[in-house]
C-alpha cells in the first residue's frame, strides 16, 4: 500500500490540511471482526458482490496505517446485532479507547430493556460518538425502548452515526422514513447518516436541509465501486455544496475493496473546491468533535 500512502499525503499537502478526521472507520472484537470479514467474503446477502477487503491486517497494524495516512482522529463503529451484545461491545469499546487516544471513544446499543442504562453508563464513562446500524440490527429506530436513548443523546449533544439508508440492499426500518420521525420527536439530534444515505441521496438531503443538527458521512459514497450500482445523482450535487459545513469524511477502513486514497479522490473529483474539501476532510469533525 505504499503508493496509497503517498496518495493520501500529497492530498494533504496539496490541501494544506495538518491530517484527516475519519468519523468511520471499524475497530471491533478480534473475534467480531473475522465474522464481518467472513460475510464479506462469502458476498452475504446485504451485499451480494465480490468485496475483498484491502487492509485486513491485524489491529497494531491497521492503526499504524491509519496513522501513516495523517488520520488525526478515527472511530471504531462497532454495532449489535442481537440483544445482549451491546453493552459487551461498549465495555471492548471503552478500553480500546483508553489504550488508543486518537480514537474517539465510541459506543453502541440495540432495542432491549436495559439500552437507556448501558447508553447513560457509556457517556458517563467519556463516550464521544455512537454507531446504530438499522440495516444489520433489523430493528424500528422508533421502538420504544429507544426513547431514553435518543433523547438522551439529543440533550447529551453526542453524535450518532448511523446506517439509515436502503444501501447496498434495503431493510424493513431503513430509508428516510423511520428515522426521520425519530428527528421529529428529536430535532437537535446530532445524526450523522452514514453512507450520505445511499440511495436515498436527495431525500437525506432534504432531512439535512431541515434539522440542523444532521450530518452525512461520505463513507464509500462517490467511489467507482459505489457509483455503478448507487450512483449519486448529479443534479444534487449543488445541495451538496450548500451543504458542505455538514458533510464528513468517513470511508469504513478497514472495510474496504479499494485503497483508502480512492475515497479521498473520489471527493476530489466532485469539483466542489478546495475550501469544500478541506471542510469536509477534517474542519467540520474538529468543530463537531472539539478536537
Amino acid at each position: 500500500m505504499g503508493d496509497d500512502h503517498d496518495d493520501v499525503v500529497r492530498f494533504r499537502q496539496r490541501l494544506g490540511l495538518p491530517g484527516l478526521i475519519d468519523v468511520h472507520t471499524h475497530f471491533m472484537p478480534e473475534r467480531v471482526l473475522r465474522k464481518v470479514w467472513a460475510y464479506f467474503d462469502s458476498a452475504g446477502p446485504l451485499t451480494g458482490l465480490e468485496w475483498p477487503i484491502a487492509y485486513r491486517h491485524e489491529e497494531a497494524e491497521r492503526l499504524a496505517v491509519l496513522r501513516s495516512f495523517g488520520v488525526l482522529r478515527f472511530t471504531s463503529m462497532l454495532y449489535p446485532h442481537k440483544p445482549g451484545m451491546a453493552a459487551w461491545l461498549n465495555d471492548w469499546a471503552a478500553g480500546f479507547a483508553a489504550r488508543t487516544p486518537d480514537c474517539l471513544h465510541t459506543a453502541t446499543f440495540f432495542p432491549e430493556p436495559d439500552a437507556g442504562r448501558y447508553v447513560r453508563e457509556a457517556v458517563e464513562a467519556g463516550a464521544r460518538v455512537f454507531k446504530a446500524h438499522l440495516q444489520v440490527g433489523a430493528y424500528d429506530p422508533n421502538d420504544p425502548l429507544l426513547d431514553p436513548v435518543w433523547g438522551l443523546l439529543a440533550e447529551a449533544g453526542i453524535p450518532v452515526v448511523t446506517h439509515c439508508g436502503s444501501g447496498p440492499a434495503p431493510g424493513k426500518h431503513t430509508g428516510p422514513g423511520p428515522i426521520g420521525r425519530v428527528l421529529a420527536r428529536h430535532p437537535r439530534l446530532p445524526l450523522i447518516v452514514a453512507h450520505m444515505g445511499m440511495p436515498e441521496y436527495a431525500e437525506f438531503l432534504t432531512l439535512a436541509e431541515a434539522y440542523p443538527e444532521v450530518r452525512l458521512d461520505t463513507t464509500m459514497a462517490f467511489t467507482d465501486f459505489v457509483e455503478e450500482f448507487s450512483p449519486f445523482p448529479p443534479a444534487e450535487l449543488g445541495r451538496l455544496s450548500a451543504l458542505g459545513d455538514r458533510v464528513l469524511l468517513g470511508t469504513d477502513f478497514p472495510n474496504i475493496p479499494y485503497p483508502y486514497a480512492h475515497q479521498l479522490h473520489a471527493l476530489e473529483r466532485l469539483d466542489l473546491g478546495d475550501d469544500w474539501l478541506r471542510a469536509v476532510c477534517h474542519d467540520n469533525a474538529k468543530a463537531l468533535f472539539g478536537v
